[in-house]
């Protein structure tokens, strides 16, 4: 019951904030600079998630098998690859270091 509740919560929560962004963007104004560091502000904040999520896992280094699928993938994806091939080649690329013996 507590897991559907949270579903919905967080539902809710998601619907809002992405309705509150057009309906705000008309009602608001905000100036070229602060403009400029939000989106500054975002492209760092992924760039720290993806950065985190690559390199660590819980508190320790994940190994070099990671870290170089990801460097795979986003190299076909710079290369404007399809998707899927970015994913699967990604995969391929960790487990093949893993298969390999390389944590």
């Amino acid at each position: 019951m507590r897991l559907a509740l949270a579903t919905v919560v967080l539902g809710a929560g998601t619907f809002g904030f992405r309705f509150a962004g057009p309906v705000l963007r008309a009602r608001m104004r905000m100036s070229p600079r602060v403009e400029r560091f939000v989106g500054v502000a975002v492209v760092v904040l992924l760039a720290a998630l993806v950065a985190t999520s690559t390199l660590t896992e819980g508190h320790h280094f994940t190994g070099p098998a990671r870290p170089a699928g990801v460097a795979v993938g986003a190299l076909l994806a710079w290369r404007r690859a399809p998707f899927a091939l970015v994913v699967i080649a990604a995969a391929a690329t960790t487990a093949l270091l893993r298969l390999l013996a390389l944590p």
